[in-house]
């Protein structure tokens, strides 16, 4: 009961906190000039899609319902990301799943991107991941050399985020692996609206999902050479990757220190 509690009252303060800033929109709202495309891998029995994808194609400004959004095609391993770097922010992103499935609803906001596409899974630049994919949204995902240290418990051979736990490294031949997994499921159903605030401040960063906080990461760094190197700033990517999905809103805002309700 003291955990549910303890639940709801993140939930209600992080709403507080995601709204009370001034946000600056990072899609401007007309045309994708200040992204770069990068196409990928095929998606596996979609090969003939690869070679029919082009940076258009793949992702795409387009009108619906009265909004301009953007449509990742999801028929493609794929990279959309900022030309700029960022640091020290708060990011907001409203999205929601298409129709079109091609192997499972599954993309990922990628955060502190570095280096060249193609390090992560020959696609995307290496990076921590705010995972995206149904079923997993708000998971933390070590792209390529990427590496953090999260706060978890181990349930089986998952190792699930939890605040005042036993903090494990994560990343190419880590302790943890590759992946944490959220505290709790606060995903809403396929069609409807998803709001995500990421917070990141120098080498720590904070998931909050629709108004619940559900991961946070330390120490997050690049492995160089066998070597633990501090990353706190990158480029901000989104992932085509087997699923169509709209995107409505990326704004960003500068912040000092991460809310202390976070």
């Amino acid at each position: 009961m003291i955990k549910q509690l303890t639940v709801l009252l993140l939930a209600a303060t992080c709403s507080f906190s995601a709204g009370a800033q001034k946000m600056k929109p990072v899609f401007n709202g007309k045309n994708l000039a200040n992204w770069d495309i990068y196409i990928g891998t095929a998606l596996n029995g979609f090969e003939n899609l690869k070679e029919q994808a082009t940076p258009e194609s793949v992702f795409s400004v387009v009108e619906k319902g009265g909004e301009t959004l953007i449509r990742v095609s999801g028929d493609v391993n794929a990279s959309l990301a900022t030309k700029k770097e960022y640091e020290n922010y708060h990011l907001r992103i409203e999205y929601k799943w298409g129709e079109k499935v091609y192997t499972t609803s599954n993309s990922g906001l990628l955060y502190h991107s570095f280096g060249p596409f193609g390090a992560g899974l020959d696609t995307w630049m290496s990076s921590v991941e705010c995972q995206l994919m149904t079923n997993n949204l708000g998971d933390a995902y070590m792209m390529g050399d990427s590496y953090a240290e999260i706060s978890v418990n181990k349930d089986g051979d998952k190792y699930i985020f939890a605040t005042g736990s036993k903090m494990m490294p994560f990343g190419n031949e880590q302790a943890g692996g590759k992946i944490a997994r959220k505290i709790m499921d606060n995903e809403k159903e396929s069609g409807q609206w998803n709001v995500i605030d990421l917070y990141c401040v120098g080498s720590q960063s904070v998931h909050v999902v629709n108004g619940m906080k559900v991961m946070a990461c330390n120490n997050i760094s690049k492995i160089v050479g066998g070597k633990i190197l501090p990353v706190t700033k990158g480029k901000i990517q989104f992932q085509s990757e087997g699923g169509e999905m709209f995107i409505r809103k990326i704004e960003i805002s500068k912040i000092k220190s991460i809310p202390g309700d976070l």
